[in-house]
């Protein structure tokens, strides 16, 4: 006679699991946060406190994101070892969406503790390398959808799903919102550079005719 298997057996396995769907929710919600900000969505009186939460939550995220790997890395059923969670594409366990989900690791780290940096860098540089905010976003989605047991529960899928929903909404309005404010500062570029070309067909003064 079979009996079930203890759950106790599979700790490392269970608590990686259950990180990883903790550093999904924690990145979901600090792209929702940032793209309201990018976006003009929400009142200015509010962005100095959504500022903050937004860059406690994506720390919060790299935490979640590194213990997700450690508790994986030490189960002993995956064998992941170091190799297997720190080189994309190197694990043996599904490993097309795993190395998506490591590259997604790295680039949420590179991008949460800019924060840190961003005077160093400059300010323009800084909001240059937050466009890849939402790729972090959508890496994290492909690794759990693809990687991911959790995935295979029907309410935690489309709940992953459903997430998508207020990204792709904000991400069109910021895109939208950018290109209005670009059009006017193109124009008047435009404006101003047709200006010398106007003046040098002016009619020359009687001094300057002689």
């Amino acid at each position: 006679m079979s009996t079930a298997a203890a759950p106790s057996n599979y700790i490392f396995w269970l608590a990686g699991r259950s990180a990883g769907v903790v550093a999904m929710l924690l990145i979901a919600t600090s792209v929702v946060l940032g793209l309201s900000m990018a976006a003009r969505v929400l009142p200015t009186r509010w962005r100095r406190d959504v500022v903050r939460l937004h860059q406690h939550l994506a720390l919060l995220s790299l935490g979640a994101i590194g213990a997700h790997g450690l508790l994986l890395a030490a189960d002993p059923w995956l064998k992941a070892g170091a190799k297997g969670i720190l080189v994309p594409f190197a694990i043996g366990y599904r490993p097309l969406w795993t190395g998506l989900g490591i590259i997604g690791g790295y680039l949420a780290a590179v991008l949460g503790l800019s924060f840190y940096v961003r005077r160093k860098i400059g300010v323009r540089l800084w909001r240059r390398m937050h466009r890849f905010t939402v790729l972090v976003y959508v890496l994290s989605l492909v690794h759990a959808l693809g990687a991911g047991t959790d995935a295979s529960i029907p309410a935690v899928r489309y709940a992953m799903l459903a997430s998508t929903l207020p990204v792709m909404f904000l991400f069109a309005l910021r895109f939208q919102r950018s290109r209005s404010r670009s059009r006017p500062a193109a124009a008047k570029q435009v404006a101003g550079a047709k200006v010398p070309e106007v003046r040098g067909h002016m009619k020359p003064s009687p001094s300057q005719a002689s």
